[in-house]
């Protein structure tokens, strides 16, 4: 009897938040659906929790913007501000913040102390390039997810091989909350972009007439040849891909079936 009045115990649920199941459920659930559509369904009905766009405000950035905006234009959209950045970009993400009618920008800088100890003359990009997008972007990017269930990214299929077997939805592995990542463009090409830019007369980031078809940071994005990958001009003459926010997807990797 005395063991019936006793008051359960709370217990605080410390498990992820999504899990590999079910990326590969929402990858199955939207299969073949209209990219506005799905938006529309996992945005506007909240599906994926609190939800933030990352965006680098780069070559293709404006139709992710718009596509998200068009559902609702108070999703947080985060920038990192690596205090590298060709001007250009930044007043191109001043420009389609404005366009788009964007109400929740959020810059992040990196932390000033962190930047004095490990990279005072701010030249760690030519020598450490994953020291340098780790302490400017990595770092101040996971603090500030801690409160998001998931991200958006303008992540494409077709950007490079690294990306090939991107999904539409996929686990972000970079820490243990389980979150999840959504890849709305997963699946468009580099005609769609254009047709879409075209069609909602979007403007252009202007680096993009120069031969820079992906932007990144100044001193670590190259002007690409004609036939490469679009981003083989980011980290030019090293062996990396990808800034660390992102990790190459493999062929067949069951926890991230593809679209």
């Amino acid at each position: 009897m005395a063991n019936a009045l006793l008051r359960p115990v709370d217990r605080i649920d410390t498990g992820p938040r999504f899990t590999a199941a079910d990326a590969h459920r929402l990858n199955e659930l939207f299969r073949g659906r209209d990219t506005v559509e799905m938006l529309r369904a996992v945005l506007g009905e909240a599906m994926l929790g609190d939800a933030a766009i990352v965006s680098s405000f780069g070559a293709d950035s404006a139709a992710l913007l718009h596509l998200v905006a068009s559902v609702d234009r108070s999703v947080p959209v985060l920038f990192l501000d690596t205090e590298k950045h060709f001007p250009e970009t930044l007043l191109y993400r001043d420009q389609l913040v404005e366009r788009l009618g964007l109400t929740d920008l959020r810059i992040l800088r990196p932390d000033p102390e962190t930047l004095a100890k490990r990279d005072e003359t701010g030249l760690r990009w030519s020598y450490d390039p994953d020291g340098c997008c780790e302490i400017r972007k990595v770092v101040r990017l996971a603090r500030a997810l801690a409160g998001f269930d998931a991200t958006v990214t303008g992540r494409k299929a077709f950007q490079a091989s690294t990306r090939s077997a991107l999904p539409r939805f996929e686990l972000d592995a970079s820490d243990d909350f389980g979150r999840l990542k959504l890849n709305p463009l997963a699946t468009w090409t580099q005609a769609d972009l254009t047709d879409y830019f075209v069609a909602h007369d979007l403007p252009v980031h202007p680096l993009v007439a120069k031969g820079f078809p992906s932007i990144g940071c100044a001193p670590c994005t190259s002007k690409v040849a004609p036939g490469e990958d679009p981003r083989s001009g980011r980290w030019k003459g090293w062996d990396k891909v990808e800034c660390g926010i992102h990790a190459p997807v493999g062929d067949g990797d069951p926890d991230q079936p593809s679209f």
